[in-house]
Protein backbone atom coordinates (compact mmCIF):
# COMPACT_ATOMS: atom_id res chain seq x y z
CA UNK A 1 0.00 0.00 0.00
CA UNK A 2 1.40 3.55 -1.18
CA UNK A 3 1.79 5.41 1.86
CA UNK A 4 0.91 9.30 2.55
CA UNK A 5 3.25 11.85 1.11
CA UNK A 6 5.03 15.35 1.83
CA UNK A 7 8.01 14.75 -1.03
CA UNK A 8 6.64 17.69 -2.87
CA UNK A 9 9.49 17.80 -4.47
CA UNK A 10 9.05 14.54 -6.29
CA UNK A 11 5.63 15.02 -7.35
CA UNK A 12 6.50 18.04 -8.94
CA UNK A 13 9.21 16.84 -10.92
CA UNK A 14 7.65 13.70 -12.10
CA UNK A 15 4.31 15.12 -12.69
CA UNK A 16 2.30 13.22 -10.34
CA UNK A 17 -1.53 13.36 -10.78
CA UNK A 18 -3.05 15.14 -8.19
CA UNK A 19 -7.03 15.14 -6.93
CA UNK A 20 -7.40 18.52 -5.36
CA UNK A 21 -10.86 18.04 -2.63
CA UNK A 22 -10.76 21.79 -2.09
CA UNK A 23 -14.12 23.88 -3.34
CA UNK A 24 -14.52 25.11 -6.93
CA UNK A 25 -13.66 28.75 -5.43
CA UNK A 26 -10.64 27.61 -3.86
CA UNK A 27 -9.09 25.61 -6.65
CA UNK A 28 -9.55 28.63 -9.31
CA UNK A 29 -8.04 31.35 -6.94
CA UNK A 30 -5.00 28.98 -7.50
CA UNK A 31 -3.99 25.83 -8.10
CA UNK A 32 -1.14 22.76 -9.92
CA UNK A 33 -0.60 22.26 -13.69
CA UNK A 34 -1.38 18.08 -13.06
CA UNK A 35 -4.10 18.55 -10.51
CA UNK A 36 -7.91 17.99 -11.20
CA UNK A 37 -10.54 19.80 -8.92
CA UNK A 38 -12.71 16.81 -7.24
CA UNK A 39 -14.14 18.41 -4.36
CA UNK A 40 -15.78 17.24 -1.63
CA UNK A 41 -17.69 20.16 -0.74
CA UNK A 42 -18.92 22.96 -3.82
CA UNK A 43 -18.67 26.06 -2.94
CA UNK A 44 -22.64 27.07 -1.08
CA UNK A 45 -21.68 23.69 0.70
CA UNK A 46 -18.46 24.74 2.19
CA UNK A 47 -19.41 27.83 2.60
CA UNK A 48 -22.90 26.52 5.00
CA UNK A 49 -20.60 24.36 6.58
CA UNK A 50 -18.11 27.17 7.63
CA UNK A 51 -20.76 29.53 9.27
CA UNK A 52 -21.85 26.08 11.40
CA UNK A 53 -18.11 25.96 11.78
CA UNK A 54 -17.69 29.24 13.88
CA UNK A 55 -21.41 29.60 15.00
CA UNK A 56 -21.24 25.71 16.80
CA UNK A 57 -17.97 24.70 16.49
CA UNK A 58 -16.24 21.37 14.48
CA UNK A 59 -18.55 19.08 15.14
CA UNK A 60 -21.77 20.26 14.13
CA UNK A 61 -19.80 21.46 11.04
CA UNK A 62 -18.85 17.86 10.16
CA UNK A 63 -22.29 16.72 10.76
CA UNK A 64 -24.25 19.00 8.45
CA UNK A 65 -21.45 18.20 6.11
CA UNK A 66 -22.28 14.89 6.02
CA UNK A 67 -25.72 15.61 5.45
CA UNK A 68 -25.28 17.72 2.53
CA UNK A 69 -23.32 15.26 1.12
CA UNK A 70 -25.05 12.16 0.79
CA UNK A 71 -27.22 10.19 -0.83
CA UNK A 72 -27.05 10.94 -4.83
CA UNK A 73 -24.67 13.67 -4.33
CA UNK A 74 -22.05 11.70 -2.04
CA UNK A 75 -22.71 8.72 -4.60
CA UNK A 76 -21.63 10.52 -7.40
CA UNK A 77 -18.87 12.48 -6.59
CA UNK A 78 -17.08 9.03 -5.25
CA UNK A 79 -17.83 7.62 -8.43
CA UNK A 80 -15.83 10.54 -9.77
CA UNK A 81 -13.09 9.95 -7.15
CA UNK A 82 -13.11 6.46 -8.28
CA UNK A 83 -12.63 6.99 -12.09
CA UNK A 84 -9.88 9.63 -10.80
CA UNK A 85 -7.98 6.87 -8.86
CA UNK A 86 -8.76 3.79 -11.64
CA UNK A 87 -7.53 6.46 -14.10
CA UNK A 88 -4.19 7.51 -12.32
CA UNK A 89 -3.09 4.61 -9.76
CA UNK A 90 0.16 6.29 -9.08
CA UNK A 91 -1.73 10.05 -7.89
CA UNK A 92 -2.56 11.52 -4.31
CA UNK A 93 -5.38 13.44 -3.41
CA UNK A 94 -5.13 16.97 -0.99
CA UNK A 95 -7.17 19.21 0.66
CA UNK A 96 -5.91 22.78 1.73
CA UNK A 97 -4.02 21.86 5.06
CA UNK A 98 -3.82 17.77 4.27
CA UNK A 99 -6.67 17.44 7.17
CA UNK A 100 -9.96 17.24 7.42
CA UNK A 101 -11.78 17.32 3.81
CA UNK A 102 -8.77 14.90 2.10
CA UNK A 103 -8.60 12.25 5.43
CA UNK A 104 -12.62 12.07 4.61
CA UNK A 105 -12.38 11.82 0.98
CA UNK A 106 -10.05 9.10 1.83
CA UNK A 107 -12.06 7.22 4.35
CA UNK A 108 -15.31 7.38 1.87
CA UNK A 109 -12.82 6.16 -0.99
CA UNK A 110 -11.82 3.17 1.16
CA UNK A 111 -15.32 2.08 2.29
CA UNK A 112 -16.52 2.53 -0.46
CA UNK A 113 -14.23 0.71 -3.12
CA UNK A 114 -11.45 -1.13 -1.01
CA UNK A 115 -9.02 1.50 -2.19
CA UNK A 116 -6.19 3.04 0.07
CA UNK A 117 -5.24 6.07 -1.88
CA UNK A 118 -2.82 8.66 -0.01
CA UNK A 119 -2.90 11.99 0.38
CA UNK A 120 -0.41 15.04 0.27
CA UNK A 121 0.59 15.50 3.98
CA UNK A 122 -0.15 19.44 4.61
CA UNK A 123 -2.34 19.58 1.34
CA UNK A 124 -2.26 22.66 -1.12
CA UNK A 125 -0.94 24.81 1.56
CA UNK A 126 2.40 23.39 2.21
CA UNK A 127 3.05 22.27 -1.68
CA UNK A 128 2.50 26.12 -2.17
CA UNK A 129 4.76 27.41 0.66
CA UNK A 130 7.40 24.33 -1.08
CA UNK A 131 7.04 26.51 -4.42
CA UNK A 132 7.69 29.95 -3.37
CA UNK A 133 10.49 28.84 -1.34
CA UNK A 134 12.31 27.37 -4.66
CA UNK A 135 11.55 30.38 -6.41
CA UNK A 136 13.61 32.11 -3.40
CA UNK A 137 16.33 29.57 -3.54
CA UNK A 138 16.42 29.37 -6.99
CA UNK A 139 17.16 33.12 -7.50
CA UNK A 140 19.70 32.83 -4.51
CA UNK A 141 22.00 30.45 -5.55
CA UNK A 142 22.32 30.39 -9.30
CA UNK A 143 23.24 32.69 -12.27
CA UNK A 144 20.99 34.53 -14.40
CA UNK A 145 21.11 36.45 -17.90
CA UNK A 146 18.59 38.82 -19.31
CA UNK A 147 17.46 38.72 -22.83
CA UNK A 148 16.97 42.06 -24.18
CA UNK A 149 16.06 43.73 -27.45
CA UNK A 150 13.83 45.78 -29.63
CA UNK A 151 10.41 44.64 -30.21
CA UNK A 152 10.02 42.13 -32.71
CA UNK A 153 13.72 40.79 -32.50
CA UNK A 154 12.33 37.43 -32.14
CA UNK A 155 13.73 36.87 -28.12
CA UNK A 156 10.79 34.40 -27.46
CA UNK A 157 12.14 32.47 -30.68
CA UNK A 158 15.21 32.46 -29.21
CA UNK A 159 14.43 31.33 -25.78
CA UNK A 160 12.46 28.51 -26.89
CA UNK A 161 15.73 26.99 -28.57
CA UNK A 162 17.89 26.95 -25.38
CA UNK A 163 17.50 24.37 -22.66
CA UNK A 164 18.27 26.73 -19.70
CA UNK A 165 16.00 29.55 -20.13
CA UNK A 166 12.55 30.31 -18.43
CA UNK A 167 10.06 31.67 -20.50
CA UNK A 168 8.23 34.60 -18.38
CA UNK A 169 5.64 34.95 -21.10
CA UNK A 170 5.04 31.65 -22.07
CA UNK A 171 3.71 31.11 -18.02
CA UNK A 172 1.98 34.19 -18.25
CA UNK A 173 0.26 33.31 -21.31
CA UNK A 174 0.91 36.72 -22.37
CA UNK A 175 3.25 38.61 -24.79
CA UNK A 176 4.21 41.09 -22.74
CA UNK A 177 3.18 44.25 -24.56
CA UNK A 178 0.22 46.35 -24.90
CA UNK A 179 -0.21 43.67 -27.63
CA UNK A 180 0.04 41.08 -25.70
CA UNK A 181 -3.08 39.21 -25.02
CA UNK A 182 -4.08 36.39 -26.19
CA UNK A 183 -7.54 34.92 -27.08
CA UNK A 184 -7.56 33.14 -24.20
CA UNK A 185 -7.24 34.29 -20.98
CA UNK A 186 -4.20 34.93 -18.27
CA UNK A 187 -3.39 32.46 -15.87
CA UNK A 188 -4.62 33.42 -12.03
CA UNK A 189 -1.63 34.95 -10.11
CA UNK A 190 -0.87 31.76 -7.86
CA UNK A 191 -1.31 29.60 -11.16
CA UNK A 192 1.34 31.45 -13.04
CA UNK A 193 4.54 31.83 -9.80
CA UNK A 194 3.32 27.79 -9.94
CA UNK A 195 4.22 27.37 -13.25
CA UNK A 196 7.45 29.65 -13.08
CA UNK A 197 8.67 27.80 -9.77
CA UNK A 198 7.89 24.19 -11.37
CA UNK A 199 10.07 24.73 -14.80
CA UNK A 200 13.00 25.99 -12.30
CA UNK A 201 12.65 22.49 -10.17
CA UNK A 202 12.79 20.40 -12.88
CA UNK A 203 15.77 22.76 -15.01
CA UNK A 204 17.53 22.35 -11.59
CA UNK A 205 17.53 19.31 -11.45
CA UNK A 206 18.85 18.80 -14.95
CA UNK A 207 21.64 20.32 -13.66
CA UNK A 208 20.97 23.77 -14.45
CA UNK A 209 22.80 26.57 -12.64
CA UNK A 210 22.43 29.58 -14.89
CA UNK A 211 19.12 30.73 -16.74
CA UNK A 212 18.35 33.07 -19.50
CA UNK A 213 14.79 35.05 -19.23
CA UNK A 214 13.95 38.22 -21.51
CA UNK A 215 13.57 41.82 -20.25
CA UNK A 216 10.83 42.20 -18.59
CA UNK A 217 8.33 44.60 -16.57
CA UNK A 218 7.15 43.73 -13.61
CA UNK A 219 4.00 42.99 -14.90
CA UNK A 220 3.22 40.80 -17.85
CA UNK A 221 -0.24 41.49 -18.48
CA UNK A 222 -2.15 41.03 -15.53
CA UNK A 223 0.65 38.91 -14.04
CA UNK A 224 3.24 40.19 -11.68
CA UNK A 225 6.54 38.79 -11.50
CA UNK A 226 8.09 37.56 -8.47
CA UNK A 227 9.41 40.65 -6.37
CA UNK A 228 13.51 39.09 -5.93
CA UNK A 229 13.53 38.02 -9.46
CA UNK A 230 12.18 41.09 -11.10
CA UNK A 231 14.85 43.00 -8.83
CA UNK A 232 17.56 41.33 -10.25
CA UNK A 233 16.62 41.85 -13.43
CA UNK A 234 17.50 45.47 -13.08
CA UNK A 235 21.26 44.29 -12.15
CA UNK A 236 21.77 41.07 -13.71
CA UNK A 237 23.66 41.28 -17.43
CA UNK A 238 22.36 41.84 -20.07
CA UNK A 239 22.86 39.70 -24.12
CA UNK A 240 20.70 42.26 -26.73
CA UNK A 241 19.36 40.49 -30.00
CA UNK A 242 19.15 42.32 -33.04
CA UNK A 243 17.62 42.30 -35.93
CA UNK A 244 16.30 44.09 -39.37
CA UNK A 245 13.42 46.47 -39.07
CA UNK A 246 11.87 44.14 -42.22
CA UNK A 247 12.12 40.28 -40.44
CA UNK A 248 10.62 42.68 -37.33
CA UNK A 249 7.87 43.59 -39.06
CA UNK A 250 6.75 40.28 -40.20
CA UNK A 251 7.40 38.68 -36.82
CA UNK A 252 5.20 41.14 -35.41
CA UNK A 253 2.80 40.26 -38.60
CA UNK A 254 2.60 36.71 -37.76
CA UNK A 255 2.59 36.94 -33.84
CA UNK A 256 -0.02 39.58 -33.33
CA UNK A 257 -2.13 39.34 -36.54
CA UNK A 258 -1.90 35.97 -38.21
CA UNK A 259 -1.53 34.01 -35.26
CA UNK A 260 -3.75 35.99 -32.62
CA UNK A 261 -6.58 35.78 -35.31
CA UNK A 262 -5.80 31.97 -35.38
CA UNK A 263 -6.35 31.54 -31.70
CA UNK A 264 -9.63 33.29 -32.31
CA UNK A 265 -10.83 31.98 -35.10
CA UNK A 266 -10.31 28.22 -33.52
CA UNK A 267 -11.95 29.53 -30.56
CA UNK A 268 -15.06 31.42 -31.60
CA UNK A 269 -15.95 30.70 -35.38
CA UNK A 270 -14.75 32.27 -38.50
CA UNK A 271 -17.37 35.39 -37.86
CA UNK A 272 -17.33 36.25 -34.81
CA UNK A 273 -13.61 35.06 -34.32
CA UNK A 274 -12.28 37.88 -36.72
CA UNK A 275 -14.68 40.56 -35.00
CA UNK A 276 -13.05 39.73 -31.67
CA UNK A 277 -9.69 39.82 -33.04
CA UNK A 278 -10.08 43.25 -35.04
CA UNK A 279 -11.64 44.40 -31.56
CA UNK A 280 -8.82 42.82 -29.45
CA UNK A 281 -6.44 45.08 -31.69
CA UNK A 282 -8.15 48.42 -31.55
CA UNK A 283 -7.72 48.15 -28.33
CA UNK A 284 -4.53 47.53 -28.00
CA UNK A 285 -3.92 50.50 -29.75
CA UNK A 286 -5.94 52.58 -27.15
CA UNK A 287 -4.28 51.59 -24.57
CA UNK A 288 -1.55 53.28 -25.03
CA UNK A 289 -3.29 56.66 -26.86
CA UNK A 290 -1.90 58.79 -24.33
CA UNK A 291 1.68 57.83 -24.91
CA UNK A 292 1.30 57.86 -28.33
CA UNK A 293 -0.29 61.30 -28.63
CA UNK A 294 -3.60 62.03 -30.29
CA UNK A 295 -3.03 62.59 -33.36
CA UNK A 296 -0.54 59.90 -34.20
CA UNK A 297 -3.29 57.67 -32.46
CA UNK A 298 -5.50 58.70 -35.07
CA UNK A 299 -3.04 58.13 -38.02
CA UNK A 300 -2.64 54.76 -36.92
CA UNK A 301 -5.43 53.42 -36.12
CA UNK A 302 -6.91 54.71 -39.54
CA UNK A 303 -4.23 52.82 -41.31
CA UNK A 304 -5.14 49.53 -39.08
CA UNK A 305 -8.74 49.59 -39.59
CA UNK A 306 -8.05 50.00 -43.21
CA UNK A 307 -5.91 46.97 -42.55
CA UNK A 308 -8.87 44.81 -41.57
CA UNK A 309 -11.00 46.00 -43.75
CA UNK A 310 -8.90 44.24 -46.48
CA UNK A 311 -8.36 41.19 -44.58
CA UNK A 312 -11.61 40.62 -43.56
CA UNK A 313 -12.45 41.46 -47.71
CA UNK A 314 -9.50 39.63 -49.35
CA UNK A 315 -7.82 37.34 -46.41
CA UNK A 316 -4.83 39.55 -47.05
CA UNK A 317 -2.63 41.02 -44.24
CA UNK A 318 -0.46 43.11 -45.58
CA UNK A 319 -2.10 46.39 -45.13
CA UNK A 320 -1.08 45.46 -41.25
CA UNK A 321 2.55 46.13 -41.97
CA UNK A 322 1.95 49.96 -42.28
CA UNK A 323 0.35 50.54 -38.77
CA UNK A 324 3.25 47.99 -37.39
CA UNK A 325 6.00 49.97 -39.01
CA UNK A 326 4.75 53.29 -37.71
CA UNK A 327 4.14 51.85 -34.34
CA UNK A 328 7.86 50.76 -34.05
CA UNK A 329 9.35 53.85 -35.67
CA UNK A 330 7.51 56.33 -33.91
CA UNK A 331 6.89 54.62 -30.70
CA UNK A 332 8.54 51.71 -29.67
CA UNK A 333 12.18 52.17 -30.93
CA UNK A 334 12.78 55.44 -29.46
CA UNK A 335 11.31 53.62 -26.31
CA UNK A 336 13.83 51.21 -26.33
CA UNK A 337 16.41 52.93 -27.84
CA UNK A 338 16.80 54.74 -24.54
CA UNK A 339 16.13 51.39 -22.22
CA UNK A 340 19.38 50.28 -24.32
CA UNK A 341 21.27 53.67 -23.76
CA UNK A 342 20.29 53.27 -19.68
CA UNK A 343 21.78 49.88 -19.23
CA UNK A 344 24.56 50.00 -21.58
CA UNK A 345 27.08 49.22 -19.01
CA UNK A 346 25.14 46.21 -18.37
CA UNK A 347 25.06 44.54 -22.01
CA UNK A 348 28.08 41.74 -22.37
CA UNK A 349 26.94 40.65 -26.02
CA UNK A 350 24.90 41.96 -28.62
CA UNK A 351 24.08 40.00 -32.20
CA UNK A 352 21.70 38.60 -34.04
CA UNK A 353 19.94 35.34 -33.62
CA UNK A 354 22.53 33.03 -34.60
CA UNK A 355 25.44 34.55 -32.62
CA UNK A 356 23.17 35.24 -29.48
CA UNK A 357 22.55 31.95 -29.72
CA UNK A 358 26.27 30.62 -30.12
CA UNK A 359 27.07 32.75 -27.17
CA UNK A 360 24.71 31.76 -24.83
CA UNK A 361 25.27 28.22 -25.35
CA UNK A 362 28.78 28.33 -24.73
CA UNK A 363 28.07 30.34 -21.49
CA UNK A 364 25.28 28.28 -20.26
Amino acid sequence: MRQNTQNYRELFLNDVPLMDARAPIEFSKGAFPNAVNLPLMNDEERRQVGICYKEHGQNAAMELGHQLVSGDIKRRRLQAWAQFVQAHPDGYLYCFRGGLRSQITQAWLLAETGVAYPRVIGGYKAMRGFLLDNIDQTIAAARFTVLGGMTGTGKTDVLKQLDHSLDLEGHAHHRGSSFGKHAAPQPAQIDFENRLSIDMLKKSARGHRHFVLEDESQLIGSCSLPLELYRGMQEWPIVWLEDSLENRIERILRDYVVDLRAEFTAAHGEDAGFELFAQRLRQSLDRIVKRLGRQRHEQLAAIMDAALAEQRRSGMVDGHRDWISGLLIQYYDPMYAYQRQQKAGRVIFQGDAPAVLDYLRRNS
